[in-house]
């Protein structure tokens, strides 16, 4: 059948529309019309690094939208259903195995690019979906079965970054009412994360460059949003926190940021990590002295099955992250998000 996509042909490369060739899904696949899809910085970030030999390459692992058809060995969803697509996982590993999915031994079958003959002349499969095209090939472990009336757009982002956010907060620190939290960039995850504090009682601050997302921090629930630049920003939030914070999230992979959000926990304090990033350094001595538990997070430590419909009852107001775009303005979207003139950026098919 053919559907259309947003190719990446060369290194980072712009996203460009293309009629392509999809096949069938095979026993263990399912066929999902894309309704809508968000854009996240793992896309940008992996569009530039991407080998040219696995190109051309559909991205894009945000997706959400209607099932078409399923596989023979399929028996979670059906035709017409409406769902909403997360990571891939083996289901057989020790990892996913315990209840530790996103931590799963075949984390290829997130970012090798699937097989390369679903579409014709083309690499897929990103995440197990590659949804940045109107149809996608999807699998049991990465589609959830949603409520038919819930919002493509808002739907769109549950399946990464929200749920990364949200479930660092919920799943990882378990934050609550008392407890005290510095988040560090308020971009879709961070501000994904200050929503959930905020549902959970905690008390939340917020640490970005950019001033209006600063204000948008402080209406979603922050007590307090501060500038990086803030002189002795540290020391500013030792005293907003009362001694230091029981927890911090950094989702933005800067080394200042990690030293700072380091420096804002009180003793036994826990920094959760979920930006990407290369290397930090840090003072070994202030770590150890003062008990800090220093975590990598992925996917929020979510199993998709059970924590999407969770985050669709907390009833987030994801609108005021969300900006529409149609599918055509693809790039268009991708640059406001590079340039941070949007926060999640979403993708809608149908326009």
């Amino acid at each position: 059948m053919r559907a259309t996509a947003a190719l990446v042909e060369t290194p980072g490369g712009p996203f460009t529309l293309h009629d392509v060739e999809i096949d069938e899904p095979r026993p263990d696949e399912i066929l999902v019309r894309i309704t809508a899809a968000g854009i996240c910085h793992t896309d940008l970030t992996m569009r530039r690094a991407w080998p040219q030999q696995r190109l051309p390459m559909i991205f894009g692992h945000e997706g959400t939208g209607v099932v078409e058809a399923v596989g023979a060995r399929i028996s979670s969803v059906a035709p017409g259903d409406t769902v909403c697509l997360s990571y891939r996982s083996c289901g057989n590993c020790p990892e996913c195995s315990s209840n530790n999915r996103p931590y799963c031994e075949r984390s290829d079958l997130n970012t090798r690019g699937g097989r390369s003959d679903a579409v014709k002349k083309t690499y897929s499969g990103f995440f197990g979906q590659s949804s940045f095209a109107t149809y996608a090939l999807t699998h049991e472990s990465n589609t959830v079965k949603i409520p038919a009336d819930f919002p493509p757009a808002l739907a769109a982002p549950l399946g990464c970054g929200v749920q990364t956010g949200a479930g660092t907060v919920i799943n990882v620190l378990e934050a609550g009412p008392g407890d005290t939290l510095v988040i560090f960039g308020a971009g879709s995850v961070g501000l994904s994360a200050v929503m959930a504090a905020a549902v959970q009682g905690a008390t939340v601050f917020a640490v970005d460059p950019i001033p209006e997302r600063r204000d948008l921090a402080r209406e979603l629930g922050a007590a307090e949003a501060l500038d990086p630049a803030t002189p002795d920003l540290v020391k500013a939030l030792r005293a907003l926190t009362e001694g230091g914070a029981q927890h911090a999230i950094d989702t933005t992979g800067r080394p200042d940021a990690i030293e700072h959000a380091i420096g804002s926990l009180r003793r036994r304090g826990t920094l959760a990590l979920v930006g990407m990033g290369g290397s930090a350094g840090f003072d070994i001595m202030t770590v150890m002295a003062n008990g800090i538990r220093i975590r990598g997070v992925i996917e929020g430590d979510a199993d998709p099955a059970t924590f999407i419909p969770q985050l669709i009852d907390m009833k987030l107001p994801l609108e005021k992250i969300v900006t529409e775009y149609p599918f055509a303005d693809i790039e268009t979207a991708a640059q406001d998000a590079i340039a941070g003139r949007t926060i999640k950026p979403v993708l809608l098919m149908d326009r």
